[in-house]
């Protein structure tokens, strides 16, 4: 990694139509070069500009000196566990004897717990660090207090009122944090921790934190948090890292997921690396993701990718059962403005990613849970314009336990209180005067033919990479499309493959995937304007451009 991101002393050239796309973005002139072309030393900012850093950096290099028991505490998704991976690494440079601590999500739940810490002060851990969780653990923070066992807390969800108290409390989104940028990961906030720890320690040797940055890009990318400023860069230099990745579990999975290594980009991060680490914690237990990325056994590590590969398709099933259940549900509460639905025949571990795809389908902040006895548990997932965090705070007398962010947030509440909770939201919804709106992506570029529709096109559309949230591929209206061929295709026919030509006959394949029952009336010859977002297609060892349509208007 050594020289990655040096500077670049003459002016780059921008394709205009990168130039457009980043104009409508907000992104002024002046400072395009720096978004597209990003750079490590430059663009990355001071770890001790963090409330608490210095605090949280020396009681950690204490421990490496003592060679302390430490026990790095994360969470069962992607984040927290490549969170993990990364501390662990950072605090065995130091000198400390780490180990990880993944909760089971079904039998103890999100965050840090009474039980977890009594376990491991007793196997003689002295420091625990959270990593991805631990702001709202306030009781916890003060069981440790009174018994002798210190807590380094890391996180970076929304901050409540009362703030734990611990050795230190790291965390950007802190009342008056001086740390510019808000929106890093929870595994980006564990990586500054380790540069600020390598800053005390002198390990690892300057400019090999570089080897961390794969951990960063996975965590970063899967949690989907804007993938704009220190994000971009940390991503950028990541994905260098996976592309020649160190690990073989990392490039177990890749292979078994059929990707190539070589090629990584950040949406094989999110779309297929992504969801068979995160298979683990919402099937079984997330502990087989954690050593995936932590083994230098390459046997075994083929071992865990296939294991994670079936993972992945058992909660593909699980997922497609509770989705369809719970847009029944939803079906039948039309009329509200927040779907809250529940069952107890549903999973916990996939009611996140049912929410989400019933916030596609429905266009409103849909919660979904499973029912426990007496207990509910749940997932949420919001649209723009409604803060689902503080939705859920201003109806917390009716929860035990809820966080999160904006988008996304996690509650738990006594089943009798389901009704009331449906209500509340609703009310808070209707105090907020949210208007709703579809959120499919407004066009950005729009062609009325398929003559600039090139290699050349993607290639400049490159530049634009690592997209993801705050920084989307961008979306094409291509208008003037005759189509030649309509069919559906995958294994059970869901997804819809189009050969379309333009005036002169120009051909572009296109996939609309789920959408095959939604387009059943397409026909040869049919003319037709499309949406969606343009990629790159390889078969047969030829690359093509392919439109990955979401909309179809036609007559």
């Amino acid at each position: 990694m050594n020289g990655e991101g040096a500077a670049v002393n003459q002016k780059r050239m921008i394709p205009e139509i990168v130039r457009q796309i980043l104009a409508r973005r907000g992104v002024p002139d002046g400072a395009m070069e720096r978004f597209l072309w990003p750079e490590y030393e430059r663009d990355l900012h001071d770890p001790m500009l963090m409330t608490d850093m210095a605090a949280a950096a020396e009681r950690l290099a204490a421990a490496g000196a003592a060679g302390e028991k430490v026990a790095v505490y994360g969470d069962y998704d992607i984040d927290g566990i490549t969170a993990t991976a990364l501390m662990l690494e950072a605090l065995t440079a130091a000198g400390a004897k780490a180990q990880g601590y993944i909760p089971d999500r079904f039998e103890e739940g999100y965050g840090i717990n009474q039980a977890a810490l009594e376990k491991l002060q007793a196997q003689g851990f002295t420091l625990v660090v959270s990593v991805d969780c631990g702001i709202t653990s306030v009781g916890e923070a003060k069981w440790a207090r009174e018994h002798g066992l210190d807590l380094v807390i890391t996180d970076h969800h929304d901050v409540p009122a009362v703030i734990p108290e611990a050795c230190a409390v790291v965390n950007p989104k802190r009342p008056g944090d001086g740390y510019p940028f808000k929106d890093l990961a929870g595994v980006g906030v564990a990586f500054k921790l380790a540069c600020a720890l390598q800053t005390r320690v002198g390990a690892p040797a300057a400019g090999q934190e570089k080897w961390l940055l794969d951990l960063v890009a996975l965590g970063t990318v899967c949690d989907v948090v804007p993938l704009v400023g220190e994000n971009r860069v940390l991503v950028s230099y990541g994905l260098r890292v996976l592309r020649q990745t160190r690990r073989p579990g990392i490039a177990a999975l890749a292979a078994v997921a059929s990707v190539d290594q070589a090629g990584l980009q950040a949406h094989h991060l999110g779309f297929v690396l992504g969801p068979r680490m995160n298979a683990a914690g919402r099937v079984e237990h997330a502990q087989a993701s954690l050593e995936l990325v932590r083994t230098d056994d390459r046997e075994r590590a083929q071992v865990l990718a296939r294991e994670l590969d079936e993972l992945n398709q058992r909660r593909r099933a699980t997922q497609a059962e509770v989705f369809e259940a719970a847009n029944q549900q939803a079906q039948q509460r039309a009329d509200s403005a927040v779907l809250v639905v529940a069952d107890d025949a549903w999973s916990h571990g996939v009611v996140g990613i049912v929410a989400s795809k019933l916030v596609e389908k429905w266009h409103r902040p849909v919660l979904v849970a499973q029912i426990m006895a007496g207990e509910t548990k749940g997932s949420a997932r919001s649209v723009p314009g409604f803060n689902m965090v503080e939705a859920l705070r201003a109806n917390a007398e009716l929860l035990t336990k809820f966080g999160g962010h904006f988008y996304a947030a996690g509650f738990t509440l006594a089943t009798e209180r389901l009704d009331e909770f449906r209500a509340g939201m609703n009310a808070y919804f209707a105090e907020q005067a949210v208007a709703l709106t579809d959120t499919a992506p407004a066009a950005e570029i729009e062609f009325g033919d398929l003559a600039d529709v090139d290699m050349a096109l993607l290639e400049a559309l490159e530049l634009l990479e690592p997209c993801g949230r705050g920084n989307e591929l961008p979306n094409f209206e291509l208008r003037g499309l005759v189509v030649q061929e309509a069919r559906p295709v995958g294994q059970t026919g869901t997804h819809l493959r189009l050969v379309l030509n333009d005036e002169l006959g120009r051909r572009l394949t296109g996939i609309g995937f789920g959408l095959a029952e939604r387009y059943t009336d397409l026909r040869a010859g049919q003319h037709l304007t499309a949406r969606g977002v343009l990629n790159k297609n390889v078969y047969q060892g030829r690359s093509s451009v392919q439109l990955q349509f979401t909309e179809l208007h036609y007559e």
